[in-house]
């Protein structure tokens, strides 16, 4: 059985569910937050909200605490509109649920809601058509469809804006350039992030989870025998 100290492990869904596999005790809780970022990426800055799912609980009666950005969502091209994100994000939240319920995790079924978003963020009323996930274009390429990826990784510097402070982040993030049935699409996902007063003392680890995230998403393009060049953060 897992030990006490494995709990400082969880640092990922995958991390729950991998310690309950092993015979930990794991409770887990969900809060949510969408974050008015300032991006500064390249020569483009940009505004956009960030959906962000805080995990909480004990594994073997030890607290742990992890964040996870779901999607990113702005008024211009430089991604999906708001209103889109939030379908995004609640896509990939659903997916990890199922994740952690098939694990033997109980976890309430709580998503984002774009009600709450028009009353705090009114300007992101927009277009509601869904957006394609990186997952639809893996699907797409396993029912035979030729698919190629173009993978480019990038550390971006950003600043949260919360009530009353301010937070600079730095954000793993990899911007997948899709090109299947004639057309190619962009779908970016953010894979960790960490304060950069604190990355001494996180970097490592959040280079880390990304990493462990791209791997796992790479076996997902080598069963649907995607092409693509593996990229990884360092």
């Amino acid at each position: 059985m897992e030990t006490k100290s494995d709990a400082i492990r969880a640092h990922r869904v995958t991390d729950l569910v991998n310690l309950k596999k092993g015979g930990a005790q794991v409770t887990c809780r969900t809060s949510f937050d969408v974050i008015l970022v300032e991006f500064q990426q390249r020569e483009n800055p940009y505004r956009a909200h960030v959906f962000v799912c805080y995990f909480s609980g004990e594994v073997n009666g030890e607290h742990f605490a992890f964040r996870k950005c779901y999607a990113r969502g702005c008024s211009h091209n430089l991604c999906p509109h708001v209103s889109q994100a939030v379908m995004i994000a609640n896509r990939y939240l659903q997916r990890d649920y199922r994740t952690l319920q098939q694990a033997g995790i109980a976890v309430e079924e709580r998503l984002f809601t774009l009600d709450e978003m028009i009353v705090k963020f009114p300007e992101t009323q927009g277009d509601l058509s869904p957006t394609l996930t990186i997952e639809d274009y893996i699907y797409i390429a396993g029912e035979g469809n030729r698919t190629k990826v173009q993978v480019e990784t990038a550390l971006v510097q950003a600043v949260e804006h919360f009530s009353n402070y301010k937070k600079t982040q730095i954000f793993l993030t990899a911007d997948f350039r899709v090109e299947t049935l004639g057309k190619t699409h962009l779908v970016q996902r953010c894979f960790a992030c960490y304060p950069i007063e604190r990355e001494a003392k996180e970097k490592t680890t959040q280079v880390q989870v990304a990493n462990q995230r791209l791997a796992a998403l790479y076996r997902q393009f080598d069963e649907a025998s995607i092409e693509y060049e593996q990229r990884f953060f360092i």
